[in-house]
């Protein structure tokens, strides 16, 4: 990854200089000092891109690691303060949280009359509670009552709890599903997924924020979700090609495009609402783009080019279905954003044997990770990967399983691709991955 090849390259450089000082400090050593260092050099060179990376290198920070003899080094032995420790912070977000039909049916327990999605996540697990703020996007609504799929989402409750359970903490509500179940549908969803312990952004109750500010190590991350609109309608606003209630417009953030420049500047009124409140970090969510392309169309790369002026420090999007392209943009100020365009589903019944389409059975889990100073805000350090996963989906015991499964070093030995048989697909999966990101942006 470049930033971790900038951090090696600032260590080589602290090891020659080192080096060089004993060198004149110690001239009858001179023969010895330079075989050691010839040796440092090609160690570093074979191994740089396995070296981690080193503190204050980064995407929007800088500096040379500090080594024997520093600055640093010198201050702290004359007593001063050391330097302050960046927090490092992993936050990790996933695509579209769906519940189909099938997927309810599956999750059914006739015996107890409940539902159970644990099966769901329990080899994705590991990596999102891995994480400090996990997120992902529900796509549903709990709404209470009989539970149905496509096209009015009614998840059942139990499926929250299962989230939170897999370790996700906040929860994305800004989607084109928002307001299936109408506007106490929408509040319904927000009360469930609070009192499973999430915090939520996207959609709100009355009297609320339109974004969220949480704070995770002492740190305060501000959280600003909005969906797309579809066309408006005798100058109304709509959802899913319905009118958007009119009570229900305070509570949902979305754009739409024929709006486009108005609504982007609520974004940044939020943003800077958020930042005021005392955020020292702008997690950005936008459910977007087309469905089913495979890589990011004009208008994504627009809204993203001028969501990155206004300073966020992630981009992430959803909607497409599959899998789209993620890169790092340069605002005018010299900011670093990864931006993942489109995480594809987390979890649905759209896949080949029900859409023809493999590409919806991919997803993955984006990863990024920040360093910052508590002290000043300053981030000093912002790296991203991605961690594949495909949803695999078998009969077993009559009925259907749903199992996420992440494409790592024991994707052989997993029990439920074992129980299915699918490992080539979920290879090809895999391969798909890596054709998209290139093989060093994925965590193994």
């Amino acid at each position: 990854m470049e930033m971790q090849r900038e951090g090696c390259d600032g260590g080589l450089r602290a090891a020659v200089s080192y080096e060089n000082r004993m060198e004149r400090r110690e001239s009858r050593k001179k023969q010895k000092n330079i075989i050691l260092l010839s040796v440092l050099l090609v160690l570093l060179a074979v191994g740089a891109v396995f070296l981690p990376p080193l503190l204050g290198a980064g995407g929007n920070g800088g500096g040379e690691a500090a080594g024997p003899g520093t600055v640093a080094e010198q201050e702290q032995e004359q007593g001063s303060e050391p330097a302050e420790s960046p927090v490092a912070l992993r936050i990790i977000c996933v695509g579209d949280v769906m519940a189909h039909q099938s997927q309810i049916q599956a999750q059914y327990d006739a015996a107890t009359g409940t539902y159970d999605f644990s099966n769901n996540f329990q080899y994705a697990e590991k990596y999102i509670k891995a994480a400090d703020l996990a997120i992902c996007n529900v796509e549903t609504t709990f709404a209470g009552g009989t539970p149905t799929g496509y096209p009015s989402f009614n998840a059942p409750d139990a499926l929250a709890r299962d989230l939170a359970a897999a370790g996700f903490n906040f929860a994305v509500t800004a989607n084109n599903h928002c307001l299936d179940k109408g506007k106490a549908g929408l509040e319904r969803t927000l009360q469930v997924l609070r009192e499973q312990g999430f915090e939520t952004a996207g959609t709100c109750l009355e009297g609320e924020k339109n974004y969220t500010v949480t704070e995770v190590k002492g740190i305060k991350i501000g959280v600003v979700a909005y969906t797309y609109e579809t066309q408006p309608v005798n100058g109304r606003r709509t959802i899913n090609g319905s009118y958007i209630p009119e009570t229900a417009l305070p509570l949902v953030n979305s754009f739409a495009y024929e709006y486009l420049d108005q609504d982007l500047q609520e974004v940044k009124s939020n943003i800077d609402a958020a930042r005021a409140e005392g955020a020292q970090l702008i997690v950005l969510y936008f459910h977007w783009g087309e469905e089913y392309q495979n890589s990011a169309n004009t208008w994504q790369k627009q809204i993203a080019g001028q969501l990155a002026e206004m300073g966020p420090d992630v981009i992430f999007g959803s909607h497409p279905h599959v899998i789209q392209e993620a890169e790092t943009l340069t605002n005018s100020q010299g900011k670093k954003i990864p931006v993942f365009y489109s995480m594809g589903n987390f979890i649905s019944n759209q896949r080949a044997e029900t859409l023809d389409n493999r590409y919806t059975e991919n997803a993955i889990i984006a990863g990024v990770d920040l360093e910052i100073l508590e002290s000043t805000g300053e981030v000093t350090s912002v790296t991203w990967n991605v961690q594949p996963l495909w949803l695999d989906r078998y009969s077993s015991g009559g009925k259907l399983t749903y199992t996420l499964i992440p494409l790592d070093g024991d994707m052989e030995n997993n029990p439920a691709l074992q129980a299915s048989g699918h490992l080539a697909r979920a290879r090809q999966s895999l391969a798909d991955a890596v054709a998209l990101y290139w093989e060093s942006r994925i965590a193994y």
